[in-house]
């Protein structure tokens, strides 16, 4: 049997983004690993029925690049979700995804550090950017009359009313 990494991987808004997924798979490349995401239900990310959509949505794109993943919703308070579910004999490693430090209430809190220091494990901190909300786009008017070329304003000024 081969041995096996286990993986704490903590976020929230970010967990998602392609930055985490690219690392999550970069690190099961490298070495057999199993990932287990925690999304904090913090109100600012949208409560606990948004973590449990964006949960959903990364467990089950890790699972279709042929990785071994599950998860859980965890606690509003990041620090208190990673302590609920931290246990040395299971977890070999966290990794710790927030936005950069001008949007990410995490980094201001001091969250990789304080993670790394109470639990004692090697702590990964990756920096994803916020996900883009879909644009809307709508088709272009029909035009009522035939379409303007170019050089159709100058012979708005040349024609008189009869």
């Amino acid at each position: 049997m081969t041995w096996k990494r286990n993986v704490l991987v903590v976020a929230n808004v970010t967990a998602t983004s392609d930055e985490l997924i690219g690392e999550i798979e970069a690190r099961a490349a490298r070495e057999p690993a199993t990932f287990t995401l925690i999304v904090p239900a913090t109100p600012f990310g949208g409560g606990r029925e948004a973590a449990k959509s964006k949960l959903q949505e990364a467990v089950a794109h890790l699972r279709e690049a042929g990785l071994e993943a599950g998860g859980s919703v965890g606690n509003p308070d990041p620090l208190v979700a990673v302590t609920d579910v931290w246990d040395p004999k299971t977890y070999d490693e966290i990794i710790i995804s927030t936005l950069p430090m001008r949007l990410s209430k995490w980094l201001h809190a001091g969250l990789p550090e304080r993670v790394a220091r109470i639990t004692g494990a090697p702590v990964t901190h990756l920096i994803a950017q916020p996900p883009k909300p879909a644009v809307e786009t709508a088709p272009a008017p029909a035009h009522e009359r035939r379409p303007m070329g170019p050089l159709t304003v100058l012979a708005w000024g040349g024609q008189k009313q009869r």
